[in-house]
């Protein structure tokens, strides 16, 4: 154990954070399983030690990611992207149905499923940080370096927006974030959110869940209108928080987790404020803050483009997809099935989100490391610096 201490790189406060949100996590799910225990007719204790090993499989899949130079990730980002596009595909039209969408793919022997958006992110991502990162030179020429990148954003966007809208909106406003920041021109950035609308605009329209999306909006819009069963998902979170107030309840003693559909998973940060109160939830949230600043940090001292895009996409996905979750859970937007990062119970949402912690990690260790002159010379100087604003970033 030592001996793993000493060689765990990378920026410690990232360390901490991972630490917190897995003891938060651990506590939280803990009290909120029960009532899926009972279907089950398992114990909560079982359920729980499924995701404790969930947590020690994902911090170990961190501490090798983290170990591994984040260079590698430009070589088999292109790999990545010929495996997702197949599986988004085949999840597509032959996945799990599982809650009225098609999300999810069966690992056979394991009893767990594999949400192919996940690895989606992970692909997109490093693909686009790759890209960009290679094409500085040539970034303005449409068919050597938009078009590639464009095809990329709106294929994965058109094969995860039907199933789960919500993911593939968050992850498209991450890609054109990346695009600005790769300094790809105000024009053909219109084009790419242009394209985006005209395929959200036919998923809303054609889609197998156009019903589900319109209602939800419907709802959250004019929750007047709305029927009894339209709002019990939302009416027993504003029940959770409002009966949380200052200090909370104690932990184990929420009510609402008998009530909310997926407790321990899309609404647990309503559990958390239940049973912690109005301190716990802005201590959450300042905890998801703190991460983002950290990562933020991390971008600006990147010695290289891939590596400061790489890790701009990956913090900016976990803090967008942790502030849905929680905008959803106290009324701020209309109810999706997006996962509280590291913190919510999950199989393999846990893994891809330690992977990209690892990444992040491995691009803070980078930064750490000594450079000999020669290097920084050469990093100042080289094709791959990207200037943002007043921000320089090699």
């Amino acid at each position: 154990m030592h001996r793993i201490l000493n060689n765990t790189k990378g920026d410690r406060w990232i360390w901490l954070i991972v630490i917190l949100l897995s003891v938060i996590s651990l506590l939280a799910v803990y009290s909120s399983v029960g009532t899926l225990a009972f279907k089950q007719g398992k114990g909560a204790e079982i359920i729980l030690m499924k995701h404790v090993f969930m947590m020690i499989g994902g911090i170990a899949i961190m501490y090798f990611s983290h170990k591994l130079d984040y260079r590698y990730y430009a070589g088999i980002s292109k790999l990545l992207m010929i495996i997702t596009v197949p599986l988004l595909l085949y999840t597509l039209f032959f996945g799990a149905h599982i809650n009225g969408a098609s999300r999810w793919i069966p690992i056979p022997g394991t009893g767990l499923s594999f949400q192919t958006s996940d690895l989606a992110k992970l692909a997109l991502i490093t693909y686009l940080a790759r890209s960009l990162s290679r094409k500085q030179e040539n970034i303005k020429d449409v068919k050597q370096s938009f078009i590639p990148i464009m095809g990329a954003v709106c294929l994965v966007f058109a094969l995860i927006g039907p199933a789960n809208l919500s993911t593939g909106l968050m992850l498209f406003g991450v890609s054109i974030l990346l695009l600005i920041i790769g300094r790809i021109s105000i024009k053909q950035i219109a084009v790419v959110c242009l394209a985006g609308a005209v395929l959200l605009a036919g998923m809303l329209t054609f889609g197998g869940r156009k019903g589900t999306h319109a209602s939800r909006v419907k709802v959250f819009l004019h929750p007047e209108l709305a029927d009894k069963d339209q709002l019990f998902q939302a009416n027993h979170a504003k029940i959770a928080i409002a009966s949380g107030g200052v200090f909370g309840k104690g932990p184990g003693n929420s009510t609402e987790k008998n009530y909310l559909p997926e407790a321990f998973s899309d609404e647990i940060y309503a559990i958390i404020i239940e049973e912690y109160g109005l301190v716990g939830g802005v201590a959450l949230v300042g905890i998801y803050l703190f991460l983002l600043y950290r990562c933020i940090k991390i971008v600006t001292k990147a010695p290289k483009a891939f590596g400061a895009l790489l890790a701009c996409g990956l913090s900016f996905s976990l803090a967008i997809q942790a502030f849905a979750n929680m905008a959803v859970a106290v009324g701020l937007g209309p109810v999706t099935g997006v996962p509280l990062p590291f913190v919510s119970m999950g199989g393999t949402s846990i893994l891809f989100t330690s992977v990209a912690f690892g990444i992040i990690l491995s691009v803070s260790k980078d930064i750490e490391e000594p450079k000999t002159k020669k290097e920084k010379e050469t990093d100042n100087s080289g094709p791959n610096k990207i200037i943002v604003g007043e921000i320089s970033v090699a």
